[in-house]
């Protein structure tokens, strides 16, 4: 625990103490290290581990299907979709900033995620209203207003809710882990797994009950995995170690407009939805757009960031020491670096969706298909399998010190969660929504690989450092688009659909990318944040990603479709614009990762000795 590592610190300089009590003291803190730990990391990392693997498992659920969704039932054009998943994207991640401060400055980060958590569960489960079907009337598209505005109230819920919880958890996993401890980059590189595993199995589990059973049972699926999340964080809240705690207790309960200041934010918070579901209606329509491209809610992001740069110039300008103010001028370089990823990376739920959905073929190895029936994925008992998993090797190991039977116990339900997938990738009929899995299995996949890398290479002085990491993940991302583009081209020279096992090849070297630089990312702006801000800055780190959600939306409309009605796909005109889009980002990309090398060199010096 970071308290007893500190104390142990401390003990060289402390005053003498007689041989007997100093050893009692030190077997005392030994035991309280061990009896924290689970599988070499604290046991407050896997809560967080799991809770945000079930807050990713309703997130990317419904993110898999949403455009789909939007575009097949509610039948909006390739545009209109675009444009509402890149206002909700956006706003998801842009809200953070203010979750952030409003848990550095009062809440604490535990009030801020279950606060997060309630407002999920709603938000999810509002999303499995589904209406009637969009039908067209002499060529006018009749859509079922009523549960239009049900799904925009339901996302503005989503919105508030990831705004509290998500900077929250990952500063907590940051907190769990003394400064200087060399498990750091490790333990968020498995935090990062979680999310990635619960990202793999929404697609599976919420992208096929979507497309296959009803857009009801995907989105009511998301919405009671976001439940189990929450119910896991609460469970586990003892192994937080006190680190999420308020900074200061009373003023939550001081009086601010005759109500204590915790209710007063719970109220503002709630009473933010309607205008967030305004902007998503808004971003839906293409009401009140600048130029027709820049919505209402982008204009929002832009003003949310003036105003974050403003506070970063005035807080490292009078707020931080020369060392302080060099270490968060490279947090924000980092930080850019992450938009231009994650400009790319979005693409996989925009552009490479319906990319999929019209050019590629979908099953990985056809001969093994169940073709009679709609079978279930057996990935639904996994989701419980890992966390109750978790619960008992934890239970165990309180219980029996040193014993190898709770390890023994949570491998094995890992490797019986393996057997359930691996039947899921390969024998359920894969869809353009359940394929997105292939982004969470990649992560998995390579989370324990890059973390194993980075400690090798740095017990032999061969540690490249964080801004060279990020450099190599936008080289990485860059070139995911090669496979696509090559893909439309020989759709648009044959006409007939790709392979699907370009879109493997891509999602492969998107995540290799991904593992270079997001968590080293997260990890970052933990350490090099000035402590009282480092939410806000996390908050910072998914503003970014609120950009990158806009531009990637503004970046597919590129290649957006649409067919009239009575009319077939051009596949080779589809394909041009796909492979013009594909080929672009792969040049920006790599233009950008160009630019992070020549950089690389200052930014370390800047860091003064962080890793």
């Amino acid at each position: 625990m970071p308290g007893v590592a500190q104390d142990r610190r401390a003990w060289p300089g402390a005053t003498p103490r007689a041989p007997a009590a100093h050893a009692q003291n030190y077997a005392r803190n030994s035991t309280a290290i061990a009896s924290d730990d689970f599988l070499g990391h604290p046991k407050g990392v896997y809560v967080c581990f799991f809770t945000e693997m079930w807050e990713r498992f309703s997130f990317y659920g419904m993110k898999a299907l949403l455009l789909l969704y939007l575009t097949k039932y509610h039948l909006f054009g390739d545009k209109a979709g675009l444009d509402l998943l890149g206002a909700y994207g956006g706003l998801v991640y842009c809200i953070p900033v203010f979750g952030g401060m409003l848990a550095d400055r009062w809440l604490g980060m535990r009030r801020a995620v279950l606060f997060g958590g309630i407002l999920l569960v709603l938000g999810h489960l509002g999303m499995a209203f589904e209406g009637h079907a969009a039908y067209r009337v002499n060529g006018e598209v009749v859509r079922d207003t009523s549960a239009l505005a049900v799904t925009y109230l339901s996302l503005a819920l989503i919105i508030m809710g990831v705004g509290f919880l998500k900077p929250n958890i990952s500063t907590i996993v940051g907190k769990l882990y003394p400064q200087d401890d060399p498990r750091r980059d490790s333990g968020f590189s498995l935090f990062y797994a979680g999310i990635n595993l619960g990202a793999l199995f929404s697609s599976l589990v919420c992208g096929f009950l979507g497309e296959v059973y009803g857009w009801k049972y995907g989105f009511g699926a998301a919405g009671i995995g976001m439940l189990a999340g929450l119910a896991m964080f609460l469970w586990g809240q003892k192994y937080l170690q006190g680190h999420a705690e308020p900074p200061q207790p009373a003023t939550l309960k001081q009086k601010v407009l005759g109500l204590p200041r915790e209710w007063l934010i719970y109220l503002c918070a709630v009473i933010g939805v309607l205008p967030v579901a305004w902007l998503m209606w808004a971003a839906g329509n293409g009401a009140f757009a600048l130029g027709g491209e820049i919505s209402l809610a982008l204009m929002l992001m832009l003003v949310v960031l003036g105003g974050v740069l403003v506070w970063f110039a005035w807080f490292t300008g009078t707020q931080c020491t020369p060392v302080q103010r060099q270490q968060m001028v490279a947090l924000m370089v980092l930080i850019f670096m992450a938009l231009v990823f994650f400009t790319m990376y979005e693409q996989s739920y925009g552009s490479w969706v319906t990319f999929t959905d019209r050019l590629l073929t979908k099953d990985i190895v056809p001969a093994l298909v169940i073709r009679e029936g709609s079978p279930l994925p057996w990935s639904i008992l996994s989701l419980l399998l890992a966390p109750l998993g978790f619960v008992v090797s934890a239970r165990l190991s309180e219980r029996r010190p040193g014993s190898s039977a709770p390890r023994t116990f949570f491998i094995a339900i890992v490797a019986l969660m393996l057997v359930l997938l691996v039947r899921d990738c390969l024998v359920i009929p894969q869809t353009a929504g359940s394929l997105t899995y292939l982004g969470g299995l990649f992560l998995v996949l390579l989370a324990p690989a890059f973390a194993a890398l980075w400690t090798w290479m740095d017990r032999r002085g061969w540690e490249p450092g964080k801004p060279v990491k990020s450099a190599w993940g936008l080289v990485i991302g860059a070139l995911s688009f090669v496979p696509l583009a090559l893909a439309a081209q020989h759709v648009g020279a044959t006409g007939e659909m790709a392979s699907v096992w370009w879109l493997v090849l891509a999602y492969f070297l998107l995540a290799s990318g991904e593992m270079c630089l997001s968590p080293v990312g997260l990890s970052a702006v933990t350490q090099l944040a000035v402590p009282r801000v480092m939410s806000l800055m996390m908050g910072t780190w998914f503003l970014a990603t609120a950009f990158s959600e806009t531009l990637a939306a503004l970046f597919g409309k590129l290649a957006a479709i649409d067919v009239p009605e009575g009319e077939t796909l051009d596949m080779a005109a589809a394909a041009g614009a796909y492979a013009h889009l594909f080929w672009l980002l792969m040049w920006i990309g790599l233009g950008c990762a160009l630019l992070a090398f020549i950089a690389a060199p200052l930014l370390k010096r800047m860091m003064h000795g962080v890793k």
